[in-house]
């Protein structure tokens, strides 16, 4: 089974940058999507940005222009640049592993929390 393990979370003030990472324990990246959700207290978890496994990208409107997501095949691992930091970014932040149009297995990492705090 494939494993998740982000990292990179911590608490920045508004305006900061934070870069998360999530290193999955197999090549996987050729043919599943990869996404970064992340979920407030008492709000459903959404999808905050993806990458294909053609490479192309997408991200909700709210952090277009601030967040930027990106692989490293060589090294597994997808990253999440997120830059200019407000406090509604605040949520635990999971990394996604899924097959487009697949009833296949979907992974998740464990979850880092981003705070954005004066």
């Amino acid at each position: 089974q494939v494993q998740l393990v982000e990292s990179g979370g911590g608490l920045v003030q508004p305006g900061g940058s934070l870069r998360l990472s999530c290193a999955a324990s197999e090549s996987i990246f050729s043919i599943y999507r990869m996404g970064w959700y992340r979920q407030a207290p008492g709000k459903q978890r959404e999808l905050v940005a993806f990458i294909s496994s053609r490479g192309s990208t997408n991200y909700i409107d709210s952090v277009k222009g601030r967040f930027t997501i990106s692989r490293d095949n060589a090294k597994n691992t997808v990253y999440l640049q997120m830059n200019n930091l407000k406090p509604e970014d605040t949520a635990v932040f999971y990394c996604n592993a899924d097959i487009p149009g697949s009833a296949g297995p979907k992974y998740w990492g464990q979850g880092t929390q981003v705070t954005v705090s004066s």
